[in-house]
């Protein structure tokens, strides 16, 4: 589904990622201080209202974010070298041994309310 915002059609966007139980609190830690360089790449490639969200019991993580093109937004990020540095460091928290923004299983939106 998307979004109107501003009078441009928007796409809502919701993911899941799974990280190594044992690492969750580690995983954290690395986001409270997120590179500024990193924080410019996801603004200057689309992406928009991004939130993580966890729930440590499973080890899951949870994004949001909102972007015209999603595909795009995640295309030109692969393409930048600040992500190449960020995602190599971030991989040894999650669950599956690639890349953890390859992990990302991205949900159906089936319901919204404005």
């Amino acid at each position: 589904m998307s979004a109107v915002e501003g009078g441009s059609r928007s796409q809502r966007v919701c993911f899941v990622m799974r990280l190594k139980p044992e690492r969750v609190q580690d995983y954290l830690v690395a986001h409270e201080t997120v590179w500024p360089e990193m924080l410019d790449a996801l603004r200057e490639t689309g992406w928009r209202d991004y939130s993580l969200f966890v729930l440590e019991a499973e080890a899951l993580v949870v994004g949001y974010l909102v972007t015209d093109d999603y595909e795009r937004a995640q295309a030109e990020m692969a393409k930048r070298e600040v992500n190449a540095r960020w995602q190599a460091g971030m991989a040894e928290y999650f669950a599956d041994s690639t890349n953890p923004d390859e992990t990302a299983v991205r949900l159906t939106e089936y319901f919204h309310l404005d």
